[in-house]
């Protein structure tokens, strides 16, 4: 392995874990909205 690698990879595992970060966090906050909607139709019924 060149010196390159030691910078290299890790750079790419923290890009990863950002894009996974921003991806989960969109996720999650789109379930939480989809979740509140579903409460709100049940209960005007």
């Amino acid at each position: 392995m060149t010196a390159g690698h030691f910078i290299f990879i890790p750079f790419v595992l923290l890009v990863g874990l950002v894009i996974g970060w921003i991806l989960g966090s969109r996720a999650a906050r789109d379930a939480y909205a989809a979740e509140l909607k579903r409460r709100e139709e049940r209960s005007k019924k």
